[in-house]
């Protein structure tokens, strides 16, 4: 197995190697940087360049179609309250505070679940660089979507465009469907970072492969089966 050297070659590694970046991880500090940076990149810059490029008032009418049954007055105000500039700043501090956030969640559950492990020296914040990496295939994910962006023939663009491997994409699931949320969840990248961090917890503690997934799943199996449950009966 090739060492790995340098947090740009792990960048890398993640996407063809994962295992030995992972081995390396565990013995480097400062290299979580890199995939930060690389994450938020590519969580952000899709998203913004849609606003800049969407058909502002075809998107407005769009989202206001789906609002049901409400006043004229609403719907009035809501119109009056959406512009260009508010979501252009919603897609940047959007995701610089929810996904921050949501891995620092992550991070605390892993630190939890592994802390039995003796061969576990891994800290909260060891974890915490943990899951900037097993994040990075949104990278192919975000460059998929600036390729269609770049490629629409007018600026009537579904937002679906922005999770172009999630099933509400590749099933052209209605913007107004109660599904969409979770349609747009299960993902390819959802899938890709599972095995990266069913992979990352092997290399990190004595668990087996069969014990890292279920760590990995179980809170997937949770809160998708709660999620689909609340929609069926909904």
């Amino acid at each position: 197995m090739q060492t790995v050297t340098n947090p740009l070659q792990a960048c890398n590694n993640i996407f063809f190697k994962p295992r030995g970046v992972f081995q390396a991880l565990a013995h480097k500090n400062n290299w979580s940087w890199i995939p930060f940076f690389v994450v938020m990149v590519a969580a952000i810059l899709p998203s913004y360049l849609y606003f800049s490029t969407v058909d502002f008032q075809w998107f407005v009418d769009m989202t206001a179609a789906g609002m049901g049954d409400v006043s004229p007055a609403e719907m009035e105000q809501f119109r009056n309250a959406q512009s260009p500039k508010l979501y252009t700043i919603s897609s940047i501090v959007g995701p610089l505070i929810g996904i921050t956030l949501f891995n620092a969640l992550v991070a605390l559950y892993l630190h939890l679940a592994t802390k039995s492990d003796e061969k576990n020296v891994q800290g909260f914040t060891d974890w915490y660089g943990f899951t900037w990496w097993i994040m990075m295939p949104v990278l192919l994910s975000s460059l998929i979507a600036l390729i269609l962006l770049a490629m629409a023939d007018s600026h009537q663009i579904s937002p679906n465009v922005l999770q172009p491997l999630s099933l509400a994409y590749l099933f052209s699931v209605d913007i107004h469907s109660s599904w969409l949320a979770l349609a747009q969840a299960a993902s390819i990248i959802t899938l890709w970072t599972v095995y990266l961090a069913i992979v990352g917890i092997t290399q990190w503690t004595s668990f087996s492969t069969k014990k890292a997934a279920i760590i990995v799943l179980a809170p997937y199996i949770l809160i998708y089966g709660i999620w689909a449950i609340v929609l069926l009966v909904s």
